[in-house]
Order: structure tokens, then sequence, then C-alpha cells
């Protein structure tokens, strides 16, 4: 989740002293690393995941705050657009005995607040993006009441000098200018978290951006944007261009995107938090009490509260995370680029695939990343988004080859060994890799379940594109319910 922010005027002084408080944070973090201060006993993963509103026809319900109103969770929080809504879902310990229950306790949080939310005329579904959304719908008078929103907007634009182009290639090609970040809050997506020690931070980072583009591929749930039919998993090139900071000739000199990949691999996260400090500007440049410094020299442990606001507005695919939980620091891999849904059940098998991948890549002898160019990945995970499941990916040993091929003989075997070095309950293993087994197998993703099922309605039924997007939505919702894997729907029904 996002920190809240107080509103404010920004001030040069205040980006000056926010500057020097980021430095400060960053030196104090290589200290505390070269002095080995974190808490690592045994990994935590953690879960959020990103959710849509709707109305019973199926069209974005702009009501997050009366719906959180309603749930009264304290997991719950708002996210940028008033059709969003976020959970929140408590750490534990990876192959502990907490984490085979985790795909039953999501699927009770969800139940609870979609049952809370229809007592208001709204429904909660998990998709990558809101096939429903229309143009209309992503105004600035949509964004949710919080102040972090309306600053990190004002920022962004002040920072571009102009409005927003969104330009997307694929079957029905979509060019559009958008005048505030609201395009952004289209994207929802399933974060999954992985404590990890210092010394292995830069192994298990860069196993994730290696897997970046299966997984994509996999997971693909994000077809349609404003009624067109775009890329398989169209949330990538969105929320890269819906958050980009930069004129093109900003671009053109070679500046970074704020929605980023990296460059290169990596040795330490603090090569990471040193990038987001040497290039990237801040958007939120607002400082804490804190002296972290002194803290630390009084034995304390500093929130590094700077220096992970500003981390915060620099959306990697694989983000570092420094936190302090209980009185101890610690270090996580934030995996942020699968979108959410289709089922729980799917969710869960995407975690448990990612898990026991990363592992395994992490703890290899000879590391895929030392085989493959940090290029090639990037490439990948482009490759991926574009054609889900039709897309050929490229790795180490075996050259180009489909997606399936990559996951079944390769990737897939290494997922299930992954999961007995965590200690993951085997029965429960076989069920959440066999669910990634057979989508391999029909070829059946969300995005393809999308797209298969507004074609029938549209050629089988006549129906106009709204209304079959509608049409699709709804039936979407039922099947989501089921908690059913999306390769077992029918399309159409």
């Amino acid at each position: 989740m996002g920190r809240d922010v107080a509103a404010a005027k920004i001030s040069g002084e205040d980006r000056r002293r926010y500057r020097e408080k980021v430095r400060r944070c960053l030196d104090v973090l290589a200290r505390m690393l070269g002095e080995s201060q974190f808490d690592f006993e045994r990994p935590h993963i953690g879960m959020e995941i990103e959710l849509n509103l709707i109305d019973g026809r199926g069209d974005p319900q702009m009501r997050n705050a009366d719906v959180l109103k309603a749930i009264a969770d304290p997991a719950w929080a708002t996210e940028l657009g008033q059709f969003n809504l976020e959970i929140n879902i408590p750490p534990r310990m990876l192959g502990g005995a907490n984490t085979g229950e985790l795909e039953q306790e999501v699927l009770g949080h969800l139940e609870r607040a979609d049952a809370r939310a229809r007592e208001i005329g709204a429904q909660l579904v998990m998709i990558g993006i809101l096939p429903t959304l229309r143009r209309s719908d992503i105004g600035e008078e949509s964004m949710s009441a919080n102040d972090r929103y309306k600053m990190l907007n004002d920022q962004i634009f002040a920072a571009r000098g102009e409005e927003m182009r969104i330009d997307i290639d694929g079957p029905e090609p979509l060019d559009m200018h958008a005048d505030c970040i609201l395009p952004e809050a289209a994207c929802t997506s399933v974060q999954f978290h992985l404590q990890v020690s210092p010394n292995e931070f830069g192994a298990y980072w860069n196993a994730a951006q290696a897997i970046a583009g299966p997984q994509v591929a996999l997971a693909a749930n994000s077809p349609f944007l404003f009624g067109h039919r775009l890329w398989d998993e169209t949330r990538i090139t969105l929320f890269e261009q819906a958050t980009d900071t930069r004129p093109e000739e900003l671009k053109a000199q070679g500046v970074r995107p704020r929605v980023w990949f990296g460059e290169r691999w990596i040795t330490s996260v603090f090569d990471l938090f040193e990038e987001n400090t040497r290039y990237f500007p801040a958007l939120l440049p607002l400082c804490d009490e804190e002296d972290p410094l002194d803290v630390l020299e009084r034995g304390g442990i500093p929130q590094l509260g700077e220096l992970m606001l500003h981390n915060g507005t620099v959306y990697r695919w694989n983000r570092p995370v420094y936190a302090v939980v209980d009185g101890k620091p610690h270090l996580r891999v934030e995996n942020r680029v699968l979108p959410a849904g289709p089922t729980v059940a799917d969710v869960i098998a995407n975690g448990a695939f990612y898990y026991g991948l990363v592992r395994m890549l992490a703890e290899d002898e000879r590391p895929v990343w030392t085989r493959m160019s940090f290029t090639t990945a990037e490439e990948n995970l482009h490759r991926a988004a574009r054609r889900g499941m039709d897309a050929r990916l490229y790795w180490p040993g075996m050259g180009e080859v489909p997606v399936a091929d990559l996951v079944l003989r390769r990737l897939l075997p290494l997922a299930y060994e992954g999961l007995d070095r965590w200690g993951v309950d085997p029965v429960r293993r076989d069920r959440l890799l066999g669910i990634i087994e057979r989508r391999c197998a029909t070829g059946r993703t969300g995005a393809r379940w999308q797209v298969e099922t507004v074609r029938a309605l549209e050629e089988r039924d006549g129906a106009p594109r709204q209304e079959a997007l509608r049409e699709m939505v709804r039936q979407y919702v039922e099947g989501m319910r089921s908690n059913e894997p999306v390769h077992t729907w029918p399309v159409a029904a």
C-alpha cells in the first residue's frame, strides 16, 4: 500500500531538504548493510491484491469510500481510482503451517468484503484491467479522495509539462491523450512479497527479473482497454506510459522512465536504492522528523522514511522494500508484474510457481543471469505481455521457444523442487502447480478466455462491443466466485 501524505505546497527549499535527507538515509542504509543488522530467521511471504468495483451491469462503480466504510476492515484500503480497492494479506512464514491456509484465507476476505459491497450496490472483481472502463471514467473527478494521489498527479504533470499520450498497438490500436494520471488506475495487480537476507537479495532480485516474462505469459489477464482489444497483458505497457514523467525531449535524451525494468543485474540491494536516488527526482518531497543517523547511533532502528517514500514513486517491476517490523529491519523483494485474478486459486497458483522457481534460480551454482543478458530478460517481458501464451521467449540452453514448452520442460520442474525446499506440503504443491500445468496444456489464460468470450458474444449473438464486454464481465465474476481455475471455464455460456 502507498504511504498517505498530507496536502502540502512544495517549495524549492522542500526539495533541497528532502534530497539531503534521502542521501542521509542512503548512507545509513549502507552502514546497516555493512553491520549486518537485518532480521532474517525464516523467510516470510506477503501479498497485496488490487481489485475493481462494478455495478450490476458490469460497469465501473465509483464508490470505494462507501465500500470501505461498509467493509470496516483495516486490511482494506483505497487505490488511485474511486473504482479501485486493495487488500493487504498478513505475512506468514513460507513453508510454515499457515502457508497452506493462504487460499482459504484470501477467499474468506474477498467473500466477506463482496457481501458488504453488494449491500450498497457494488461488487468486487479481480481482473488486470476492467474491460468495461470507458474514457469518460478516467477523469480527475474519479480520483480517490487522498492527498497522496492529488499530489502525485500534480507533480507528474508539472514534470511532463504536457498531456499524457497513451499509444498502444495491437489488433485494435489505441491512441489517446489524458490530462491526469487516472489511466494508471485501470491497472490492477497482485504483488508477491518475499523476505530475503541482505546477502541473498541480489540473487533473488535477479532471479525474479529473469522470470518476469514467463510469469506474465502464464498469467495474462488484461486484453481490453477502453473497448479496444490490445495486448494479452495490456497492463504492462499502459502502466509504463501512464506514470511517465518524461516529455518527448527527455525520452530522446535517454532519461529513465518511472516504471522501470532496470538496466543491469545487481549484486546488492544497495544498487537499487542508489539508482533510485541518482536517476529520479522527487515526486513527493516530504520530510519526516527522524534523523536516521542519530537513531542508529543511539542503538535504534531508523525508518528511513524519505528513502522509502522516494522508493515508492519508482515503479520497478521487482521493487526493493525496506521495512521495520516489530522493531527489526528487514528486506523484501516485491514482485509486481502480475495482474489480479481471475480466481483466488489462479492467484495462489501463480504465487506457488513464483516462489518455487525463484528459489531454485537464486540458489543455482550457475545462475541464469550469467547466461542471459539483462536486455533479453526485458524483451521477454514485453513479448509475453503482447502475446501471452502465444509468445516465444528466450531461455539459456533452449533458445527461443513457445511459453508452454519452456514452462513444462524447464521451469515447472524447478518450481516443484523449489517448493519442496521451502517445505510446502506436497498435496498443496501438486494442486497449485497442477493449475499451472493445465493452463499450459490448454493455453487458456484469463486473457484468452476474455477474448474468446467477447468474440463469441459478438459473432454468435450479434452483441455490440460494449454490451459484449458487460456480459463477459458478468460471466467472469461468476467464474471468479466459483474459484474454479480459469482453464476450466466455458466460453460464452
